[in-house]
């Protein structure tokens, strides 16, 4: 009963914590790169019930989302480096961030596609510079209220948790009490019956044996434990211990029967004695209980009064019959609680096993007062604190920060995997994945905290992230200076060669001048196709027709080399495509696999409508791709053929990310199929 008193104590004080707990300001971060614009801000919404924050930068503002949480989000869409549609897609693509909403404020993109961009990477609202102050001031106090009652459910949830395991709390202290009682119940039953009983296994080995055992036989307990019983009935020992299978025989025979038996005290006296042998099975091993109650007075009026011997007998079989109840009720519950004390002492050691040879960091607090009351090895391993300056000691919570918040972590709260950082004993900071656990020892409510150290991945992820950088941007580099290397080259020895003559260039050098410089301006341009910011002018319209208009060029390219093209085209729904891209794609694939086939292959134009979805596949009849071509597909400046700029592919594949469509490659040694999967509904209006 104390237990559950302590519960509802520590529940109110929990409620009344909530309640007296002032509120917090809401934090609202405002994104501009003119500083003007923030200030205007600010005179806007400055309120005592917000912290406004300000970051002059997409990368200052993702740095800002890290260290604070937030209730709204206003958002510059023209910024330098990381734009605000950029900053925006990060923010949502983080777990913990991608629910806060986001408003576009812009004096410059004002067109409907870069509105829609807007809404699609995930704001609430796309706001025009000037705007009305009042407007937007009443619509951020709607925001905060959200965010407010969305911090409420998350408080009334906590509570609710803590109500549910107060419940289970008192049912355990119940299940507890009413041990005791029956345990208090077996003992005073055992002590106070005057009838001795025994039991022994199916070898008749005497397990235990009550008190009555010394006033009717003479014995102490501890002189027939471990003894056989039939050291209690020598004369009945001849025809029972004829072997072991016959004692067993007998034994079963006489389960649940009054067997009348010759007992032998101490002092080899004798007397006469009723039997009644119970069986039970603990743990997939047989064990009798034997009731031996003296009948020797029995015996002695038996002679003389047979009539009322009989209704003697009567009485003793119903009291018999209510004893072998009594003795089966409280044999099961002593098998009860030996079962539960037997678990829980399996379940201790295996907790004791993995808590000590556990390569994660544990310790154990006492929920109170947050005091150490056991660490394991990892844990002394790699904070360089022993066990001895430890324990007993209250854990210093500045030492354990959020690497979210920048706050100390707070061990009353359950916690799942937060990503932390702690300080060790020497003051280096090491990363960590902290969770902790709400268990009881010994009727005490403690906290199990497990820390996963980091350190070493965190530390091989950066550097990994930065050598993917380093290694991308060398590639690119050195792709750019080759291609265009070669025609400035030839550019180059004509000039040094027309420096050396003394009449003119001839008009054959300055065009085959021209033509490298017009080579060198295409690879430009063709890069210049993979910018992420190019904008798609799409509209409704159908591929076949597409596919039509460009088949003629297609077919005079295969009649050069001897090569067939056949169009398949299905009854497709018009869709939005920018055509001018489209026609690209579609040549850029088509004459690679009219490249890749010999005289008279077929090279097959298909399309059809799966679903949701329209399908455009190119077919040819060649050798197939390599599997090691084939993972460097779409990469800038690979390429597999003599006078290409291997811009081609790539070109294809940001042209298909701008339509939020997918390009599948099927090869063998048969041929090889692109095919570019349309979404009749796309994710995003200008993707």
């Amino acid at each position: 009963m104390k237990t559950v008193t302590e519960n509802l104590m520590d529940q109110k004080g929990f409620i009344e914590k909530l309640n007296n707990t002032p509120p917090q300001k809401v934090n609202i971060l405002m994104v501009d790169d003119h500083p003007e614009n923030l200030l205007a801000l600010e005179a806007v919404l400055t309120s005592p019930n917000y912290n406004l924050i300000s970051a002059y930068s997409g990368k200052e503002a993702l740095k800002c989302m890290l260290q604070y949480d937030f209730a709204v989000i206003l958002l510059d869409v023209q910024m330098p480096g990381l734009n605000g549609f950029d900053t925006a897609k990060l923010i949502k693509a983080r777990e913990k961030t991608k629910n806060i909403p986001i408003i576009f404020i812009t004096a410059i993109s004002q067109e409907m596609e870069h509105v829609h961009q807007g809404y699609s990477v995930g704001a609430i609202d796309y706001i025009f510079k000037p705007f009305q102050p009042e407007t937007l001031k009443k619509k951020i106090e709607q925001f905060v209220k959200i965010h407010q009652n969305h911090q409420e459910t998350i408080i009334q949830t906590d509570l609710g948790h803590l109500l549910e395991l107060n419940k289970v709390n008192k049912r355990l202290d119940r299940t507890t009490l009413n041990l005791r009682r029956t345990e208090a119940l077996s003992k005073a039953i055992s002590e106070t019956i005057t009838d001795t009983i025994v039991t022994f296994d199916n070898q008749g080995c005497i397990l235990t044996v009550n008190p009555a055992v010394t006033s009717m036989f003479g014995y102490e307990v501890k002189e027939l434990l471990e003894k056989h019983v039939m050291k209690l009935f020598p004369k009945w020992e001849d025809e029972v211990l004829g072997d072991l299978s016959t004692f067993l025989s007998v034994i079963r025979q006489s389960v649940g029967k009054i067997v009348e038996v010759v007992a032998c005290r101490k002092d080899k006296g004798c007397f006469f004695a009723d039997l009644l042998i119970a069986s039970t099975i603990i743990e997939d091993e047989q064990i009798f209980v034997c009731t031996i109650r003296d009948v020797t007075e029995r015996k002695q009026i038996e002679e003389v009064k047979k009539q009322q011997f009989h209704n003697l007998e009567h009485i003793v079989e119903e009291r018999t019959l209510e004893l072998t109840k009594s003795n089966e009720k409280l044999q099961k519950e002593i098998d009860e609680r030996k079962r539960m004390a037997d678990h829980l002492l399996r379940s201790q050691q295996r907790f004791r096993k993995i808590f000590d040879s556990s390569p994660l960091l544990k310790a154990i607090l006492l929920q109170k007062d947050l005091t150490f009351i056991d660490i394991n090895a990892s844990w002394t391993s790699f904070t360089g604190y022993r066990s001895n300056e430890l324990i007993h000691q209250k854990i210093n919570c500045k030492h354990f920060i959020d690497e979210t918040t920048g706050k100390s972590i707070d061990f009353y709260k359950k916690i799942r995997n937060k990503k932390i950082k702690y300080g060790t004993k020497d003051g280096e900071v090491r990363s960590g994945l902290l969770s902790t656990e709400i268990i009881d020892i010994d009727s005490e409510p403690c906290t199990l905290v497990v820390l996963n150290d980091i350190t070493e991945r965190v530390h091989l992820e950066n550097e990994m992230y930065r050598l993917d950088r380093l290694n991308l941007i060398g590639e690119m580099a050195a792709g750019i200076a080759h291609e265009i290397r070669n025609p400035m080259t030839t550019v180059q020895g004509f000039l040094q060669l027309s420096r050396n003559k003394a009449d003119h260039l001839s008009p054959d050098f300055i065009d085959l001048m021209l033509e490298e410089l017009n080579r060198a301006n295409s690879i430009i341009t063709e890069f210049l196709n993979l910018a992420k910011n190019k904008i798609s002018v799409k509209k409704k319209q159908n591929v076949n027709a597409i596919i039509e208009a460009l088949s003629p060029l297609i077919q005079a390219e295969a009649l050069r080399s001897n090569k067939q093209l056949s169009l398949e085209l299905g009854e497709c729904p018009d869709i939005s495509l920018d055509e001018k891209e489209i026609r690209q794609l579609i040549l850029n694939i088509a004459l690679n696999g009219l490249d890749a086939m010999t005289s008279n292959g077929i090279l097959t134009i298909k399309t059809y409508q799966d679903k949701e979805t329209v399908v455009l596949q190119i077919k040819d009849e060649g050798k197939g791709i390599d599997p090691e071509v084939l993972l460097k597909l779409g990469t800038p400046f690979f390429t597999t053929k003599e006078t290409g700029t291997g811009l081609g592919l790539a070109i294809c594949y940001s042209v298909a990310k701008r339509h939020d469509a997918q390009i599948d490659i099927e090869t063998g040694d048969k041929g090889t199929t692109f095919s570019v999967v349309f979404q009749l509904i796309p994710s995003s209006p200008n993707a």
